[in-house]
């Protein structure tokens, strides 16, 4: 007999071998408006009118003192200008309902407190980002472009860009009715910063519509239309409805999304009875010509996802989309731990009839730097997550990687640590795609120094 028998392995879970996330089940909260100065007489019946949201939207520093007055201290709305003058990619336009999900839980009698608790909220990190959260070093990385994923080169007429052999992304509008500083279109969508003249859609758009059908009339071999912008929140409805009509008249068509962030800064809008009668319409002809149709929303943090963003997602639901699925970004100091990914995927899954689906690395646009995060910590961010939601709700990490397009984190087929240079293949060669420079040891950050104007780094990973 063996005298030493090897033990049976332990179980993830096992309480010998703990899983370092324990999920419990957390209800939705709709954080109460009318703890902000300004909202203190907005109704119920006025939050949930679409129209009040987009009317009452914040789109510069004094708006948003107009809101949460001297809850904030002066430093914060000097740093708020600062960076819309230095470094902002994207214009300000932030919701009610998306700037109501930031620090709910503060004080509102010590504005240091609240104006501290507010800074740390992952929701304002990437929606109203200040000057002190830019790289000091590196704001940009070398390597970063305006359109850093090259969309504009692939447009075969304005606005649809045929990148994959079998798909298409239609951008009907270059509005939104909210703007992230992460945006990966920050070229074109948008108005202009004074860091970035925007590019901008020239036709009318019922001809640049046209024009995208007519092509897609001439190019049967593709059957997924991504139907986006910009954000279809900010398509007429009438309009939107035409164009999707007309798109499902194409047999080849076999797959429709339709992205809107709206779904969760701006649920108002696709709670509207005429856009939910509209819905109706078209995933009726869609399920009779059996043509998938579904909605994309982009969540990135659990505390964006309410009651009321649930309340759209099942209304979607109810009017006949297949699924309502979630494309967030990964970012730093927003969503980059086990825990983050977890909660988030837990309330979309399990509270909000939204299905986890990708999680995007941060695209290499100017100034993103202190939100983007690198391969090798997306790969164990991946490995860390599996096990936990049913496989279908598992989202997968993935890199856009510039001129080859989405691919799994754990697809790299190389990767230089040291200098943060993965290395991706397709059958045209070798792609590139580039960590930050300060997630970089002290030998990769003097490496890309020498290399650009930038002084000899001295600090570690932020």
């Amino acid at each position: 007999m063996d005298d030493h028998p090897v033990p049976p392995p332990q179980r993830p879970g096992h309480p010998e071998h703990p899983r370092p996330y324990q999920y419990v089940r957390t209800p939705l909260v709709e954080p109460d408006w009318r703890r902000l100065p300004g909202w203190r007489d907005v109704t119920e019946a006025q939050w949930r009118d679409a129209q009040w949201q987009r009317a009452h939207c914040v789109k510069n520093a004094r708006q948003l003192r107009s809101v949460v007055g001297e809850l904030l201290t002066p430093e914060f709305y000097r740093q708020l200008d600062d960076d819309q003058a230095e470094f902002a990619t994207m214009p300000m336009l932030l919701p009610p309902q998306m700037l109501n999900t930031m620090a709910a839980q503060a004080p509102t009698g010590d504005p240091r407190a609240f104006t501290e608790a507010f800074l740390a909220d992952p929701v304002r990190r990437y929606m109203l980002p200040v000057h002190a959260d830019r790289h000091p070093h590196w704001p940009s990385h070398p390597k970063a472009e305006r359109d850093s994923l090259h969309e504009a080169e692939m447009w075969v007429v304005e606005g649809l860009t045929h990148r994959y052999p079998t798909k298409v992304l239609a951008e009907l509008v270059s509005t939104c009715p909210q703007y992230c500083g992460h945006c990966t279109r920050m070229d074109l969508v948008g108005t202009s910063t004074p860091q970035v003249s925007k590019a901008r859609l020239v036709l009318r758009p019922a001809h640049r519509q046209e024009q995208m059908l007519d092509y897609l009339k001439r190019t049967p071999t593709v059957r997924d239309v991504v139907v986006s912008g910009g954000d279809l929140a900010n398509v007429p409805w009438p309009q939107l409805e035409s164009f999707l009509l007309r798109l499902l008249e194409l047999e080849s068509v076999r797959d429709i999304r339709l992205a809107s962030k709206a779904v969760v800064g701006l649920p108002q809008h696709w709670l509207q009875p005429q856009v939910l009668d509209g819905v109706h319409r078209v995933a009726k002809l869609a399920a009779r010509r059996a043509v998938n149709l579904a909605v994309h929303t982009h969540a990135n943090h659990v505390r964006s996802v309410t009651p009321l963003v649930a309340e759209a997602a099942r209304a979607l639901l109810d009017a006949g989309v297949r699924d309502v699925r979630n494309q967030g970004v990964l970012m730093r100091r927003v969503n980059d731990t086990p825990g983050d990914l977890l909660d988030l995927c837990f309330a979309l899954q399990g509270e909000a009839n939204i299905l986890p689906y990708y999680f995007y690395l941060c695209d290499m646009i100017p100034n993103a730097e202190h939100w983007r995060t690198s391969v090798h910590q997306a790969q164990q961010l991946q490995e860390a997550i599996m096990g936990y939601l049913p496989g279908y709700a598992t989202p997968r990490l993935v890199c856009d990687v510039p001129r080859l397009g989405k691919r799994w984190v754990h697809q790299a087929v190389a990767y230089d640590r040291e200098r943060g240079v993965s290395y991706w293949t397709d059958d045209d060669g070798r792609h590139l795609y580039y960590d930050p420079v300060d997630t970089l040891p002290e030998a990769g950050r003097h490496w890309w120094a020498r290399r650009t104007d930038h002084p000899t780094p001295t600090e570690g990973a932020r």
